[in-house]
């Protein structure tokens, strides 16, 4: 049974990677990673190898949260837009299964970018900037611990971004819909995190787009409107699993003739 679930991830990872849009996505974050530093060099900035990373990372996951929403607006929408779902629903495999498999396949993407994204921006700062590796400077240096926590805490919240466009995908079969409303949650959270303020409202702090960016807890264990890691975390933990429930229970009963 495992061995059959892993031909079928496989399976959905060649409909990844067979894309030129794939590496196209890929080659773009590969160069962006290795060319900040590259531009931060020829500045001639006293900065330190983790602080140059830290500076790349910031800038990068981007790239890697707009490329990993394409892939999840995509991977069930494509299906239906090319008609190749029935094909695949009259393998022995149940809807869950295949739905799963979409899931894994996404996420291994997910984390081949933040690998691109930590092996080309480390390696590029420390060719560049490897005469001041400390682990913390004078001058508030970022250290190599609170720049790989950044790296987590930027990959966390790019998964829940995805998985936001897959469900989307599943629920709505539109890749352009899953991927517009997916980016606008992205880059409008602050602006409701202003509107929605829990110290004006109490039940905002439930709200999902308050606890996406967890990196504020690597500079004090208390958020900005008095709760914890552990808080945002569980807040994190349901609202992903109330999107995964969503994607299967639509995706197990839709009708594929529709």
């Amino acid at each position: 049974m495992l061995i059959n679930f892993a031909r079928l991830v496989a399976n959905e990872n060649m409909k990844v990677y067979y894309r030129v849009r794939t590496w196209v996505m890929l080659s773009l974050l590969l160069l962006f990673n290795a060319a900040m530093p590259a531009m931060l060099y020829w500045t001639n900035a006293p900065m330190d190898v983790w602080t140059v990373f830290t500076w790349t990372e910031s800038f990068t996951i981007y790239l890697s949260a707009i490329f990993t929403v394409i892939i999840a607006a995509d991977i069930v929408a494509g299906e239906f837009a090319g008609g190749t779902i029935k094909l695949l629903l009259i393998r022995p495999w149940s809807r869950g299964k295949i739905l799963l498999s979409k899931f894994v396949s996404l996420c291994l993407f997910l984390l081949l970018c933040a690998a691109i994204t930590a092996v080309a921006g480390i390696t590029a700062s420390l060719l560049l900037f490897s005469g001041n590796t400390g682990f913390a400077n004078s001058s508030g240096g970022s250290s190599m611990d609170s720049s790989l926590l950044l790296l987590l805490t930027d990959t966390i919240q790019v998964f829940v971004i995805s998985l936001i466009a897959f469900m989307l995908s599943t629920v709505f079969r539109s890749s352009g819909l899953a991927i517009g409303l997916s980016l606008l949650f992205l880059f409008t959270k602050d602006i409701f995190s202003f509107i929605f303020n829990p110290e004006r409202f109490e039940w905002a702090k439930y709200l999902l787009f308050l606890h996406t960016d967890l990196s504020g807890y690597l500079k004090s264990p208390v958020g900005p409107w008095g709760v914890g890691l552990g808080f945002s975390i569980t807040i994190l933990v349901v609202y992903c699993l109330l999107f995964i429930l969503i994607s299967w229970m639509v995706f197990a009963k839709r009708d594929v003739e529709a």
